[in-house]
């Protein structure tokens, strides 16, 4: 089975706020809500991969898909991210996705975000924000079941 892996840059700059479970969970669910998929659940087993991947990024703080068992977003941020910024870039993606032909328009690196966190397979969530040594921040949400390639996401 294929599983999708999908990560994003972010050059931005915001101060970090505390992030908690539904920091992560109320813009994702709101997202879900618009095209009528359940929400997201936290978990903290998805959560705590996410941690130990996005802190084994900030050592030289560059984003590479880590190839686990969940669908994965991952940011990279100058200075600090918070999940606000974040989830205006995933969800900012919504427009590059065409319900009809189940693409994205200019290529799959324009919405896969956004397909990840409105993905119906999907029932749990787990983030997490890292800081690099630089002062950079990473912030790596996962998803599982991970959503399949070529399925619409809902």
């Amino acid at each position: 089975m294929n599983f999708i892996v999908f990560l994003t840059l972010a050059l931005l700059i915001h101060v970090c706020q505390a992030q908690t479970p539904e920091d992560f969970l109320a813009p994702h669910n709101a997202a879900r809500a618009e095209v009528n998929v359940a929400p997201l659940v936290w978990n903290e087993t998805v959560a705590t991969y996410a941690r130990n991947y996005a802190n084994q990024l900030a050592g030289d703080c560059t984003l590479v898909p880590s190839g686990g068992p969940y669908s994965e977003n991952l940011a990279l941020g100058s200075g600090a991210l918070s999940t606000s910024d974040v989830e205006q870039l995933w969800l900012g993606q919504k427009s590059n996705y065409d319900y009809q032909s189940n693409s994205c328009q200019g290529g799959a690196e324009n919405c896969v975000q956004y397909i990840n966190v409105v993905c119906r397979n999907s029932l749990y969530l787990g983030c997490a924000i890292a800081t690099c040594n630089n002062g950079n921040t990473i912030v790596a949400c996962n998803y599982y079941p991970p959503c399949v390639v070529g399925e619409r996401p809902y």
